[in-house]
């Protein structure tokens, strides 16, 4: 017996081409669903990650325009690939792809892996991207699972199960194989469920009225569509308190690269002293000799700038205090401070808050 059975079976024999049929019709027209170039679709995912298409396509489109092929990303300066990649986030994803870059360049002489087991040894290459790669650019039967398809699914085929559980990603995934084995063609099935769940299935209010599955979905039969999928409650946000010590002299901003394995890592900031209580007074903080001597002999211009950064799982609350120093004053920074002009700081990678101050601070 099919342990699976009790989940909507009815549905199962036509759900792929009813997709397929939908897609068809539905598909937006995006530039990377007109190639089957491993690379740039490798880019195309990545950059998709964790960001919504309208913010992802321009950032491609200027990814495809510096670097057109595996071996010129692979050649590039990390710098200026993360200050391209700036204000996507998640700037591990960047580092990862110049890494799997230069091993496919170096290891594999420029060739992908063509397979989805293959593929998955690649360095930032989880089970979905394996999977879209191997579908859409070399046509393997293999189906994507992400936040759209368990959404998809779950309603479509009644699944109760909690889908950060994992129990739940086995039946899903094994679900997930069959309905491929259905489909008339495995690249457009997965383009099509993926389309569909970002377009039609939406989170919120969903287009129920116009959805070629109404009449089979058990969500929209039974009043469900807001309770489906079951999703554990997310963990809470962490609280970061920054206070920036924005040093200037003579046209310059002394700034320093982030090496810690934490947030922003490899990208530029200002001087930075993190506390466990917001909009402490830099008369409470501890600074390092150099700083404390530059603080003294520096004048504060202007209030303090208050600003906030939102991410996945943190929120990062962020004071800068503008020092201006005498042009005599030829104290030496810190190791890891460097002066650098205006046109110096464009051309650094920095944090989407970083950013945004200097845009509203120094312009």
């Amino acid at each position: 017996m099919d342990w699976l059975s009790d989940y909507n079976p009815s549905v199962k024999p036509v759900f792929a081409q009813t997709l397929e049929r939908w897609y068809e019709h539905h598909k937006r027209d995006l530039p990377w669903r007109h190639t089957n170039d491993p690379y740039r679709i490798w880019l195309s995912e990545i950059i998709l990650q964790q960001t919504r298409v309208a913010q992802g396509r321009p950032y491609y489109e200027r990814f495809v325009a510096a670097y057109p092929t595996v071996s010129d990303m692979a050649r590039a300066d990390e710098r200026e690939l993360l200050r391209l990649w700036q204000g996507l986030g998640y700037y591990s994803r960047a580092r990862n792809l110049h890494q799997t870059a230069r091993y496919v360049t170096l290891q594999l002489n420029g060739k992908f892996p063509e397979t989805y087991d293959e593929l998955l040894k690649m360095k930032g290459i989880g089970s979905y991207t394996a999977a879209a790669i191997a579908s859409f650019a070399f046509g393997e039967r293999v189906p994507v699972v992400d936040g759209n398809v368990y959404r998809v699914l779950a309603r479509v085929f009644g699944i109760t199960e909690d889908i950060t559980t994992t129990k739940a990603k086995k039946t899903f995934a094994t679900l997930a194989v069959e309905l491929i084995q259905a489909a008339d063609n495995p690249a457009t099935y997965n383009q099509a469920i993926m389309e569909f769940g970002a377009i039609q299935c939406t989170p919120v209010a969903p287009d129920c009225l116009l959805c070629p599955l109404q009449q089979q979905c058990q969500a929209y039969l039974t009043g469900r569509q807001h309770l489906l999928p079951v999703k554990s409650k997310k963990a809470p946000v962490r609280e970061r308190y920054f206070t920036y010590i924005v040093f200037r002299q003579n046209g310059k901003v002394a700034m320093q690269e982030r090496i810690a394995r934490d947030i922003w890592q490899n990208l530029y900031e200002f001087f930075l002293v993190e506390d466990e209580e917001p909009a402490v007074p830099l008369t409470r903080l501890a600074f390092p000799d150099p700083i404390a001597a530059l603080l003294k002999k520096g004048v504060q211009t202007g209030v303090p700038v208050d600003m906030m950064q939102l991410l996945s799982h943190q929120r990062v609350r962020a004071w800068f205090y503008e020092i201006e120093l005498p042009d005599n004053v030829d104290t030496p920074l810190p190791t890891g401070l460097q002066w650098y002009l205006t046109a110096e700081i464009d051309e650094l990678p920095k944090p989407v808050l970083i950013t945004n101050y200097l845009q509203r601070s120094l312009g």
